[in-house]
C-alpha cells in the first residue's frame, strides 16, 4: 500500500483512525496531487487494497453515540431543587398520614421527571437525523470495473461516480464533471444548486466556494461526476458536524436558572425560620418537643409552595398548545418561556426570511426596465413598465427575451392542492413562471438540438423551430459570456443596433448590487438545414436583455422583524450566501438600514479568535459565507454577553448552533431531520413571522408564571406566618395541619390555574426584553408578596380572636379563619390579574372566563368544607353564620383595596427611580 497518511490538524477528537489517508485541504490541490497524497489513481483501488484500507479506517458510517442507561437518565430529572421541595412536602404529608395527598405530590414529581426524560436527548436524536442522510449505495471503480456496492465499504482512494438524483456517499475530490450541479443547502444554506468543476480553489475557500468538492449527504441535482474519496465516516464534513453536536455544551434555560435560584432561596428561608421558631418556642415558652415538632411540621406544610412545580408545568403546557395553533411545535417544555426571554434572534436566510422559491423580479431590455409582480412559482402577477402592463406584441425585444427564457428551459410547473411547484432547476422554474405571467406559451416550439448548461460554458442553448416554421438558436446564461458571443442588440421595434457592452455591464452591476442573480438572453440564426448545435456555433448573436432573479423575502417576515426591533430584540442574519446577496436581502428585510453596515464573511471569522469575535459580535447584524463552526461561534460569542439567543435554521449545518442556542428553532417543512431533532421548537410553516408570534406568546407565559408565583406565595406565606406568630407569641395556632392542606389544595387546584389562561397584556411587544439575570421575583413584587401575606395572615388571626372573643367555639373560630384565608386569596386573585397596572377597572372582571370558573369552584368547595358533615369530620370544621361570612367578605374587600394602594405606591417609586 503506497499511501502516505496526511492527517488534518483540525480534525475532531475521536477521528484519528478515520483520518488516515485524509488529505488536508484537498480543494486547494490539483487532482494529481490529491491522488498522489492519498495513494490512489484515476483507475481506483484494487479489491484487496480497499479491504486493507477498510480494516484501518473502518466503515463509512457515523458512529452511534454512547448512551446513558435509561434509568440513570430518568433519575437525573429528580436532581432539581423544586423537585426536592415536592418530595419534602410529600414526606411531610406522609408523616401526617395523608397518603392520598402524598401520592398526588409524588405523582407530580414523577410526571415532571417523565416529561424531562422524554424531551431529553436532542443531540442524540440530531445525530440519528444525520445518519439517515448517508447514502446507502455507491457506484465505485474497483479493479478497473465499475460496480455497485454498499456505501459503508468506501475508503479514501476509491473512485466514485455520481449522477443526477444520487446522494453523495462520502467526501469526494472531483476528477471530472459534466454539467454537474449539487444541492448543498443543507450544508451551506445556499438557495440554488452549486456548479461543480475539477479545478482547485483557494485554500481558505469556504465550503460553499469549494466547487471541486462533493460532500457526503448532499444531493446531485444535475449532471455527472467522478471523484476520489478523500474522507469517510466521522472524518467527513457530516461527521465533523456530528462531533460538534456531541461536544456542544447545552445551557439551562433562563426559566430553569431562575426557578432553581428561587427554589434555593425559599428552601433556605423555610429552614432558617423553622429553626428560629423551634428555638423561640423552646427557650421562651418552654414548649415540649412534641408540640414544637408539630408546629414546625405545620409551618413547613404551610410554607412549602408544593403546587409551584405543577403550576409551572401546567402553565407551560397551556402555552405549548397555544403555540401549536400558531404553527410553532414545541419539543421542549421550557423553550416556550425561553422565547419570551430572547434578546437576539440569529436566523438563516433561505426558506426562513425568504420563500426559497426563486422569482424573476426585474427585466431589462435595450429600451425599457420592467418590474415583475408576484412571488414564488405561482404564475400570477404582471410585468409592468412605469406601472403600465406591457404588451409583448408591442415590444419585440421583450418578446424575444421571454421567448428564450421559456423555450430554452427544461423546467415545468405543477399545481397541487393550490400550491405551485417546479420540476427542475429553481432558476429555470422562475423563468417558466415569468413566461406564464407574460402570457407566453411554448407548446408549439420544436427542439432539434441542445447545448446543456455547464459550469465551463455558463450558458444553455437550443436549436429549434418556431410556430411559424422558422429555425432559431436561443441562448440563456451568464451575462458576461453572452456579451462575448453577441455583436448586436435588439430594440423594441425589432431592429438591431450595435451592442453597447459597457451599458449592459452597468445594468448587470446595478441588479447584482440589489442582490439579484442575473441571467441574459440572446438569439441567433442557424445555417440552412442545420440540425446539430455545438458551442462553437454560437457567434454573432443578438443580445435581447437580462433578467434579475431573487429568492424573495416573505412580506410577513419583514413586519415580524420590525416588531422584534420594536420589542428590543436584535435580529442577525447568518447565511451561506454571498455577501452582496446577504446585504441586499438584509436591507430589504429591515435587518440593517445603513448601506455601509458591516457584513462579516466566513474568512474574516476564521481569522478572529473567540475573544475578538465576542468583542464585535453585537455590532454586526449580517454574516455571509458561514460554516457550521461559524454559526456555533457566533451563538457562543453572543451568550458570552449574557444574551438569550434564539437560533433558526433548516440545514445540517445549523444543527450544532441550534443545540447550543438558548432556544433552537427549526423549519418543519424544508428542514432536515438533523435540524428538527436538534431544535427545541419546530415551525410548521417555515415562517419567521411565526417566531415573532411565539416570542409574544413566550412573554405572555412568563407574565402569567410571574402572576401565578406572586399569587401563590402569599397563600403559603400567610399560613406560615399565622403558625409562626402563634409560636412566637405562645398561643394555640388558629390552623390545624389538615386545614392548611385544605387551603393549599383548593387554591392550587382552582385560583392559581386561572392565571395560566390570562391573555397578553397590552403593549407586551413594545417593551424591551427582560434582563437575563433578573430574578423571577424582583424586589417590588417580593415586597407585594410580603404585604399581601401580612394582610391575609393579619386578617386571619384577627377573625380567629374576634370569634373567640364573641363566645364562638374553637371549631367555629378556626373555620372562620380558614374561610378568611380562602376568600382573602380570592380577592387577591383580581389584584394579580394585572401585575403593574391597576385592577380598579371593569376589565378586571372580563377577558378570562377561567377566573370565574375558578371563583365558582373555590366557593363551592369552601361551602362543602363549612357545611357538610363529612368535611367537618375530616378537617375539624363546623358551620358558621351570616355574621361570620359578612366579616370575612368585608375584610377580603379591604385586602383588595389595600393591595391596590400598595401597587400605586410601587408605580410611583418606579417612576421616581427612572
Amino acid at each position: 500500500m503506497s499511501a502516505a497518511p496526511n492527517i488534518g490538524h483540525d480534525l475532531p477528537q475521536g477521528a484519528r483512525v478515520a483520518s488516515t489517508f485524509q488529505v488536508v485541504e484537498p480543494h486547494a490541490l490539483s487532482c494529481d496531487a490529491v491522488l498522489d497524497v492519498i495513494g490512489g489513481g484515476p483507475d481506483g483501488l484494487s479489491g484487496s487494497e480497499a479491504t486493507e484500507r477498510l480494516s484501518i479506517v473502518g466503515l463509512n458510517r457515523l458512529p452511534e453515540p454512547k448512551k446513558k442507561h435509561p434509568l440513570l437518565r430518568f433519575l437525573t430529572h429528580f436532581a432539581d431543587i423544586l423537585i426536592y421541595i415536592l418530595l419534602a412536602a410529600a414526606a411531610v404529608k406522609a408523616v401526617f398520614g395523608d397518603w392520598l395527598d402524598a401520592g398526588v405530590i409524588l405523582a407530580v414529581a414523577v410526571i415532571n421527571a417523565l416529561i424531562g426524560f422524554l424531551q431529553e436527548g436532542r443531540a442524540e436524536k440530531a445525530m440519528q437525523g444525520l445518519r439517515t442522510m448517508l447514502s446507502l449505495r455507491a457506484r465505485v471503480l474497483r479493479d478497473g470495473v465499475w460496480t455497485d456496492t454498499d456505501a459503508q465499504s468506501l475508503v479514501p482512494g476509491d473512485v466514485v461516480r455520481v449522477k443526477s438524483g444520487d446522494r453523495v456517499p462520502a467526501d469526494l475530490r472531483l476528477l471530472n464533471a459534466t454539467m454537474l450541479r449539487v444541492e448543498e443547502s443543507s450544508l451551506t444554506g445556499e438557495s440554488v444548486p452549486s456548479d461543480k468543476h475539477p479545478e482547485p480553489v483557494a485554500h481558505d475557500a469556504g465550503i460553499g466556494d469549494r466547487q471541486c468538492m462533493l460532500y457526503s449527504g448532499t444531493l446531485v441535482a444535475a449532471g455527472l461526476g467522478v471523484g476520489v474519496v478523500t474522507a469517510t465516516g466521522i472524518a467527513t464534513e457530516l461527521g465533523r458536524i456530528q462531533t460538534m453536536i456531541g461536544e456542544v455544551e447545552t445551557l439551562d434555560t433562563p426559566l430553569t436558572r431562575k426557578l432553581n435560584a428561587f427554589g434555593k432561596r425559599i428552601s433556605l428561608i423555610i429552614l432558617g425560620v423553622a429553626g428560629m421558631m423551634a428555638l423561640v418556642g423552646w427557650i421562651l415558652h418552654g414548649q415540649s418537643g412534641n408540640e414544637l415538632f408539630s408546629a414546625v411540621i405545620s409551618f413547613a406544610v404551610a410554607a412549602i409552595p408544593e403546587g409551584l412545580p405543577a403550576l409551572v408545568t401546567i402553565t407551560l403546557a397551556i402555552g405549548v398548545q397555544r403555540m401549536a395553533k400558531r404553527n410553532a411545535i414545541t419539543r421542549k417544555l421550557t423553550a416556550v418561556e425561553t422565547l419570551g426571554s430572547v434578546t437576539t434572534i440569529c436566523t438563516d436566510k433561505t426558506g426562513t426570511l425568504t420563500r426559497n422559491e426563486m422569482t424573476a423580479r426585474t427585466v431589462v431590455t435595450a429600451d425599457a426596465q420592467a418590474q415583475v409582480s408576484g412571488i414564488g412559482y405561482a404564475p400570477t402577477g404582471d410585468i409592468t413598465v412605469n406601472d403600465v402592463p406591457v404588451n409583448l406584441s408591442a415590444d419585440q425585444a421583450l418578446h424575444g427575451l421571454v421567448e428564450v427564457m421559456a423555450v430554452c428551459n427544461d423546467a415545468s410547473l405543477t399545481e397541487k392542492d393550490g400550491h405551485w411547484h417546479i420540476v427542475g432547476e429553481p432558476t429555470e422554474g422562475s423563468l417558466r413562471t415569468l413566461a406564464s405571467k407574460a402570457g407566453f406559451e411554448a407548446h408549439d416550439y420544436d427542439r432539434l438540438a441542445t447545448v446543456p448548461f455547464d459550469s465551463v460554458n455558463k450558458f444553455m442553448a437550443t436549436l429549434g423551430s418556431t410556430p411559424t416554421g422558422a429555425d432559431v438558436i436561443l441562448v440563456k446564461g451568464a451575462p458576461d459570456r453572452l456579451l462575448e458571443l453577441c455583436t448586436t442588440q435588439l430594440t423594441a421595434d425589432g431592429s438591431t443596433v450595435p451592442l453597447d457592452t459597457g451599458w449592459w455591464e452597468q445594468q448587470v452591476d446595478s441588479l447584482s448590487a440589489e442582490g439579484l442573480r442575473v441571467l441574459a438572453a440572446a438569439r441567433g440564426v442557424p445555417q440552412a438545414d442545420q440540425r446539430t448545435l455545438q458551442p462553437e456555433d454560437l457567434n454573432g448573436l443578438t443580445f435581447l436583455g437580462i433578467v434579475g432573479i431573487v429568492d424573495p423575502p416573505r412580506p410577513e417576515a419583514v413586519a415580524a422583524i420590525a416588531a422584534c426591533h420594536n420589542a428590543g430584540i436584535r435580529v442577525k442574519m447568518i447565511t451561506g450566501d454571498h455577501a452582496g446577496t446577504a446585504r441586499a436581502i438584509a436591507q430589504e428585510m429591515g435587518i440593517i438600514t445603513d448601506t455601509d453596515a458591516r457584513v462579516a464573511v466566513g474568512a474574516e471569522l476564521e481569522s478572529m479568535s473567540q475573544d475578538q469575535l465576542a468583542s464585535v459580535v453585537r455590532d454586526i447584524d449580517v454574516y455571509a459565507r458561514t460554516s457550521p463552526e461559524h454559526k456555533l461561534r457566533i451563538v457562543t460569542a453572543l451568550q458570552a454577553h449574557a444574551e438569550v439567543v434564539a437560533m433558526t435554521g433548516d440545514g445540517v449545518n445549523d444543527a450544532p448552533a441550534l443545540t447550543r442556542a438558548d432556544v433552537g428553532v427549526a423549519m418543519g417543512i424544508k428542514g432536515t431531520e438533523a435540524s428538527k431533532e436538534a431544535a427545541a421548537i419546530v415551525l410548521a410553516d417555515d415562517n419567521f413571522a411565526s417566531i415573532e408570534r411565539a416570542v409574544k406568546e413566550g412573554r405572555r407565559i412568563y407574565d402569567n408564571l410571574q402572576k401565578s408565583i406572586v399569587f401563590l406565595l402569599p397563600t403559603s406565606f400567610a399560613q406560615a406566618l399565622v403558625i409562626l406568630i402563634a409560636v412566637l407569641f405562645g398561643f394555640t395556632p388558629p390552623l390545624q395541619p389538615t386545614q392548611i392542606l385544605w387551603i393549599n389544595l383548593i387554591t392550587a387546584v382552582t385560583l392559581a390555574l386561572a392565571l395560566a389562561y390570562e391573555p397578553a397584556e397590552g403593549g407586551i411587544m413594545d417593551r424591551p426584553p427582560r434582563q437575563p439575570g433578573r430574578s423571577i421575583l424582583p424586589r417590588d413584587l417580593l415586597a407585594r408578596v410580603v404585604l399581601v401575606s401580612t394582610l391575609i395572615s393579619g386578617a386571619t388571626i384577627a377573625v380567629y380572636f374576634f370569634e373567640l372573643a364573641n363566645s364562638a367555639s374553637f371549631a367555629q373560630a378556626q373555620t372562620s379563619a380558614v374561610t378568611m384565608l380562602a376568600l382573602g386569596q380570592l380577592a387577591y386573585l383580581f389584584n394579580a390579574r394585572f401585575l403593574r397596572s391597576t385592577s380598579l377597572r371593569f376589565t378586571v372582571l372580563t377577558g378570562n372566563r377561567m377566573v370565574w370558573i375558578s371563583v365558582g369552584a373555590l366557593l363551592l368547595l369552601q361551602l362543602l368544607f363549612v357545611y357538610t358533615p363529612i368535611m367537618n369530620t375530616w378537617f375539624h370544621s363546623t358551620p358558621i353564620g351570616l355574621r361570620e361570612w359578612g366579616i370575612v367578605l368585608g375584610l377580603s374587600a379591604a385586602i383588595f383595596l389595600l393591595v391596590e394602594v400598595g401597587k400605586t405606591v410601587e408605580r410611583a417609586v418606579a417612576r421616581r427611580s427612572r
